[in-house]
Order: C-alpha cells, then sequence, then structure tokens
C-alpha cells in the first residue's frame, strides 16, 4: 500500500556517481576522509564505470587528480589533451560509450598550484574574465575527449555563456552544460579537498555563496539559464534543501543536486560506530534529495543505492 501511494521515487537512472581519476598510480588509492571512495588509476576506473553502468546509474561525473609538480598558475594541465582527467574522460567514452552520461567536471581548482577556481590576479584576487578564458579551453579540450556534459563548477560569473559560446564557435552544439547554479561556500566540502589533493590557500568564500544567503541563489539560477545552461545544480545537497525546492520551483530546465563529501562521510562515520543503520540512512538522505525537487542525484553512493534498487 504504501508503494502504491509513494509520491517520491528513487530509481537509479537517477543517480550521478562522482569520481577520481589519479595521475602516476597503478592502483586505486584509498581516500582516507571518505571511506569506500577510491582515486582511480585509469585501468581501475574503467572497471569501476562498467560496474556502475551495469547498475544502472544515469551518469559519470569525472575529476582529475594531477601530479603535484604539474599544477601551475593557470591550471595549464586542464586543457592538455594529455592531462589526467582529459586521459580519463577518452578511457570512459571508450568503454561504456553511450551507455551512459559521461560527465567532467570544468574547473581549474584541482590543476592550480593555489587550489582556488580561477587565475589569481596581480591584486590577489580571482580574475574572473581571466579565468573565463582558461575555462572556455578547458570545456574545448573535455568534449574533444569525449565528455557529453561539462559542470561548471567554479562560480565565475558569465562562466555558462563564455563555455556555450566557445563550444557553439567550433560545431560542439550537442555538449551540454551542467551549471552549477547554487555552490555555497560550505565546511562540508571538508574529505573533497583530500580526494582531489588540493592546494587551497585560503577559502573561496569571494566567488560561492554564503550560507546565509537564499534569493541570491535565484538570481544566479536566472543568469545561468539566460546563458543557455541545459541542467541547473544546487550544492551541496542535504544542507541546502529549501534552496533545492527553490530551484526546483523556478527552473525551467532538469535540476540536480549533489550529496557532497562531507555529507557521506557523516552518514558512514555514524553507520561505523552502529548509530544508525547505513543502507536506510543513505536510501532515506536520497530520497530527501529527491523530494525536495531533485531530478538528478550525484552521490558517492550511486552504485551501491542502484544495486540495492534494482
Amino acid at each position: 500500500m504504501r508503494r502504491l501511494v509513494a509520491e517520491t521515487t528513487l530509481e537509479p537512472r537517477h543517480l550521478v556517481l562522482p569520481m577520481f581519476v589519479a595521475d602516476g598510480i597503478d592502483e586505486p588509492r584509498a581516500i582516507s576522509s571518505m571511506p569506500g571512495v577510491y582515486q582511480h588509476s585509469l585501468d581501475s576506473l574503467r572497471k569501476a564505470a562498467v560496474e556502475a553502468v551495469a547498475a544502472g546509474v544515469g551518469g559519470l561525473m569525472l575529476f582529475g587528480v594531477p601530479l603535484p609538480e604539474d599544477k601551475d598558475a593557470t591550471g595549464s594541465q586542464a586543457s592538455d589533451p594529455d592531462g589526467i582527467l582529459n586521459r580519463g574522460l577518452r578511457a570512459l567514452a571508450e568503454e561504456v560509450g553511450d551507455s551512459t552520461v559521461v560527465m567532467a567536471d570544468t574547473c581549474l581548482d584541482e590543476f592550480t598550484d593555489h587550489g582556488h577556481c580561477g587565475v589569481i590576479g596581480t591584486d590577489g584576487a580571482v580574475d574572473n574574465d581571466a579565468t573565463l578564458h582558461r575555462y572556455v579551453e578547458m570545456a574545448l579540450a573535455q568534449a574533444e575527449a569525449g565528455a557529453d556534459l561539462l559542470g561548471t563548477s567554479g562560480m565565475m560569473d558569465g562562466q555558462v555563456g563564455a563555455i556555450r559560446r566557445g563550444l557553439d564557435a567550433v560545431g560542439r552544439t550537442d555538449t551540454a552544460i551542467l551549471a552549477y547554479a547554487a555552490k555555497y561556500a560550505s565546511a562540508f566540502y571538508g574529505p573533497f579537498r583530500e580526494a582531489v589533493g588540493s592546494s587551497l590557500e585560503g577559502d573561496r568564500r569571494t566567488y560561492q555563496q554564503d550560507p546565509a544567503n537564499r534569493r541570491e541563489s535565484l538570481r544566479e539560477l536566472d543568469l545561468d539559464l539566460a546563458e543557455g545552461a541545459d541542467i541547473v545544480m544546487v550544492k551541496p545537497a542535504m544542507s541546502y534543501l529549501d534552496i533545492l525546492r527553490d530551484v526546483a520551483d523556478r527552473s525551467t530546465v532538469p535540476v540536480a543536486a549533489y550529496q557532497i563529501s562531507g555529507e557521506y562521510a557523516m552518514i558512514t562515520a555514524a553507520a561505523e560506530r552502529g548509530w544508525i543503520d547505513r543502507r536506510a540512512a543513505v536510501l532515506e538522505s536520497l530520497v530527501g534529495i529527491r523530494r525536495a525537487g531533485a531530478d538528478i542525484v550525484l552521490t558517492y553512493w550511486a552504485t551501491e543505492a542502484a544495486h540495492w534498487l534494482s
């Protein structure tokens, strides 16, 4: 009876698996703050992708982890066809083809020696317009490598429009954009910094949103839609369900939400201590994100949850 009248559904196709591919490793490397999540080699990335696709997940979102010595001020490896992220995208495109949606993180933070999402100007602040130029170069390289969907996570003003124009200019009109419309400067990103080997100095409060603000997210949403976003994102998910509901009510395109590393780590740690039922808590958290309005949920449990749901 409960199944018959349930208002919210959760299916494998709703889930996207974030993945990390690291340069210079031959075996998967565990991420200590995210038990069960790994930095992958190219070979293990392929295997994990095949498993996820077999489970029915809707997509794969790939992040690159370069060698420390390959980072520089402008994140040059991000647009290098032989950079680790673009090699990983080619591996995924070759391995899974059109059986799922291959997504790329289109941001410089993993590749810069200062760890910020953009180019630093002479005044020590992130230079928005110089960063847009790098984003376009990065987007073109990712599209060439096989990405179907580009995740604009840097929160620079005008990033969606700049990337859309850049893609269209070279005939990449079918490469879609997942706009991080509302990305907040959250404390829950902590484990992710380990996952990507971040070199961040300081914080990102000058370009990510203030957790105290709500209306601001709708202004960001409207701008991204006007610039051509195909899907919009709210990040984090669980601490921002009110924002997710606002965005879902207003958006004219599909809405995604990212259950981020700290949210994953909290549930995992509580379950490891026997304080909560892990499977029940994971599924409840995902249903809650869907109930709040997400058409798509990025979660590190995507493959496992898809098996449970199948």
